[in-house]
């Protein structure tokens, strides 16, 4: 089959510049938009996903509220209890990882004055759970002391309580209680919903939320000899403590799971929007090929067969894309690679890794490869005769 020069579908781009346009702005809103889906779904998914670690968390939290921690009250004597009890807790310097922690969601204000209130989730830690949740870093300022009334603030706190972010700088206050806490310190812990927290010293928060006697959970880490099935297996022997034992990858997956439909109901959203876009792609190629009548009557003239003809405008078509699909990535890795997003268990940021932009890159490509095909069937329907004489 003889085959018409790439060349030739090359020139042809620089015929019609508002043509050339209008493809270039088609495939790259189409890719821009798959883009922006893929990557909401995909920081998600990363936030509310445990990666293995080279140990194992476990949580202890109250009998019944596996599914929420914020609901879960457990005895404070369950921290002791679980460090004596326990085989295979991992430790340092004989201290064993376990990490009594309270969870909870709370209204601050940035002033005793201020009426608004920031939506905020405090964690009540102590300096253990720096070595229960490695993924913690203070990238800023020190862990808060315990009865200074300080805070300690995650990178993405302030997009969950929508402020500002110089707002939770080092040295700032927040209110509540009654009381103006300092923040001394800031964290980073990426892909995780601590990234979005406050973490208030343990018994600062017992204090303020009126809880000295319980606590939200226990997290434990095991180490290399450690067994999930042991810490089950004394969670049910002991019926007085009244507690479960969940793991902790386990307890993020269930919510992931509870997001999935906001997760297909977005990737749904944008199918429509990018569907929208899609068509106004195939029209823009439409109108510019079916303008082309008479090429494509003179082409065949020539002795260039349909087959031929189709893959040439092909190529145009998957060109135009092309160029249009990497300038909508080109500007989703700018605009959009780590803009926050909140939701109810905090907030997480939009990631554009490799398999998002492989995403982003067929949606675009599908703009040219699908927009070839109805013009030229409308251009090859005619005889050659008659598509000599259109205008």
């Amino acid at each position: 089959m003889r085959q018409l020069p790439f060349e030739y579908a090359f020139r042809n781009l620089g015929r019609s510049p508002v043509r050339l346009a209008a493809s270039l702005l088609g495939a790259a809103l189409v890719a821009l938009l798959v883009l922006a889906a893929a990557g909401f779904v995909r920081g998600m998914q990363q936030t509310l996903t445990q990666h293995e670690a080279l140990h194992e968390n476990v949580i202890l939290l109250g009998a019944g509220s596996e599914e929420a921690i914020e609901r879960s009250q457990i005895d404070a004597s369950v921290e002791g209890v679980a460090a004596a009890s326990l085989p295979g807790i991992k430790t340092a310097d004989g201290r064993p990882f376990v990490s009594p922690e309270i969870h909870i969601a709370l209204p601050l204000r940035e002033s005793a004055d201020s009426e608004r209130e920031l939506p905020a989730v405090l964690r009540g830690v102590r300096d253990v759970a720096l070595l229960v949740h490695p993924e913690v870093e203070i990238i800023e300022g020190r862990a808060p002391d315990s009865g200074a009334e300080e805070v300690m603030v995650g990178a993405l706190a302030a997009i969950r309580m929508g402020v500002p972010d110089e707002r939770l700088a080092v040295g700032r206050t927040l209110h509540f209680d009654n009381r103006d806490w300092t923040i001394v310190g800031r964290f980073a812990a990426p892909n995780t919903v601590m990234d979005a927290e406050v973490w208030v010293p343990l018994t600062d928060l017992q204090i303020a939320t009126k809880r000295e006697a319980s606590l939200s959970c226990v997290v434990v880490s095991l180490g290399a000899n450690g067994r999930y099935a042991e810490v089950d297996l004394f969670a049910k022997s002991r019926l007085d403590l009244e507690i479960a034992a969940v793991r902790e990858a386990d307890y993020y997956a269930s919510i992931a799971a509870f997001y999935r439909p906001i997760r297909i109901m977005i990737l749904l959203t944008a199918g429509l929007i990018a569907m929208g876009g899609l068509l106004g792609g195939l029209n823009t190629m439409y109108a510019a090929f079916a303008a082309r009548v008479r090429e494509v009557g003179m082409l065949q003239a020539l002795g260039f067969t349909r087959v031929a003809i189709v893959l040439n405008l092909s190529e145009e078509s998957l060109f135009a894309a092309a160029c249009g699909t990497v300038i909508g990535l080109a500007i989703g890795l700018v605009a959009l690679d780590g803009v926050a997003v909140r939701f109810s268990m905090g907030a997480f940021a939009l990631t554009l890794d490799a398999p998002v932009l492989l995403t982003g890159a067929a949606g675009g490509l599908l703009v040219g490869l699908i927009g070839a095909i109805p013009p030229a069937i409308r251009c090859l329907r005619l005889p050659i005769n008659e598509a000599l004489k259109s205008h």
